[in-house]
């Protein structure tokens, strides 16, 4: 059996999925885990699609390791920022005609 992508689901989703399989679910960084529910597993060990026996051991976490970042959840944002980098105003173009200069 393949063990299932727990990363990105909430904690009882995550504790749902491994029962299906037949996995059970150990949380390090929660001694709660059984009373968690909408915390996100963050990692996960074995990764997913890792070959093991039924009845096997998956173990997930909530929070990022020291040095893994952990910036949080991240929604889209709208109105998102322009496209193409920095951009600054410009002069409009000159026209010769409108400033009174004559072409040759």
């Amino acid at each position: 059996m393949r063990v299932p992508r727990l990363v990105g689901l909430m904690a009882v989703d995550a504790r749902e999925t491994a029962r299906a399989r037949g996995l059970s679910l150990n949380a390090p960084d929660r001694p709660d885990f059984h009373l968690a529910v909408v915390d996100y597993v963050v990692r996960q060990h074995p990764q997913p699609g890792t070959e093991v026996p039924r009845d096997s051991m998956v173990y997930v976490w909530f929070d990022f390791a020291d040095g893994e970042g952990g910036g949080g959840v991240r929604e889209p944002r709208v109105p998102g920022p322009p496209r193409g980098g920095l951009r600054r105003e410009l002069d409009p173009p000159h026209d010769p005609e409108v400033a009174g200069i004559s072409s040759p």
